[in-house]
């Protein structure tokens, strides 16, 4: 049975449309990882913007060295073999070049150094909160409190039955969007470390010390991360999840968090914890 030309079309457009949607809703609701991506997930936070323009700089940098390097030595291979350059020279020394490959690697590193170090201090510099999230790492999930909303916590546990696989919980972390989030972390046992790809963050939570680290997210939706410091037989299986929204749904959240977390204290496993004790 033949399909004519203008019902063809009608589908084909169809799919474009379905297949926009995908991508702008995969951009829309967060971001996590994917099946052989090589390349650093999207940004979602003024910080990431400016790591992901500081990797690609690098990338430019130490292609055009490679290239550089591997013409040299294909010069070296054609002219100077023993068929085609019978007698060698014996200049041993040449100022103009000992100069040139001193000054220019200088160069490179300086070049590299600014951008590196601005980065650096945008990312250590961290500006006014307008929200502060104390993040605890357990063996094996985190705990989250809110001292600037009520200072109640929660524990988030990775969910056997929520999708993406190893990365949904029971709990998201929840923070309004447009606004600078200042992130506190500890360990209660042993090192974790509190990383967020998209956000830009990577940062130890130790035990009996308070380390903080901040972002800013610029676009709403879920977003997913892992603790990126080897601590124990579950560490694969304590992820992290983001979530975030709008003022308005963050002031509903809020409000329906205390209640829920003042009302069932026993439903954390840091509150089992201290009851046992």
């Amino acid at each position: 049975m033949k399909m004519s030309k203008g019902l063809m079309g009608r589908r084909l457009l169809g799919l474009a449309v379905a297949g926009m949607a995908l991508v702008s809703g995969g951009t829309a609701f967060g971001q996590q990882p994917k099946p052989w991506e090589i390349t650093l997930q999207e940004a979602a936070t003024p910080v990431m913007e400016n790591i992901i323009s500081f990797h690609n700089l690098l990338l430019v940098i130490i292609t055009l060295i490679t290239l550089f390097v591997l013409a040299l030595l294909v010069i070296v291979v054609v002219k100077f073999n023993a068929g085609a350059n019978p007698v060698p020279s014996r200049t041993t020394h040449h100022t103009l070049i000992e100069v040139a490959w001193t000054l220019i690697p200088v160069l490179i590193l300086v070049g590299i150094a600014v951008p590196s170090f601005r980065l650096l201090f945008q990312q250590l510099d961290i500006p006014k909160a307008d929200l502060t999230v104390k993040v605890t790492g357990k063996q094996w999930y985190w705990s989250y409190a809110y001292p600037d909303n009520g200072k109640f916590e929660f524990d988030s546990l990775m969910a056997q039955d929520k999708q993406p696989r190893l990365l949904g919980v029971d709990n998201e972390m929840v923070v309004p969007v447009n606004k600078v989030i200042r992130v506190q972390t500890t360990g209660a046992d042993v090192i974790h470390a509190f990383a967020v790809p998209s956000f830009g963050i990577k940062i130890d939570s130790i035990p009996g010390r308070l380390n903080e680290t901040w972002f800013k997210a610029t676009k709403t939706g879920m977003y997913y991360g892992q603790c990126s410091e080897l601590c124990g037989k579950d560490h694969a299986f304590m992820p992290i999840a983001v979530k975030v929204v709008s003022d308005q749904e963050f002031a509903a959240w809020v409000e329906a968090a205390k209640k829920k977390y003042a009302t069932n204290p026993a439903n954390t496993y840091a509150s089992a914890g201290q009851t046992a004790q």
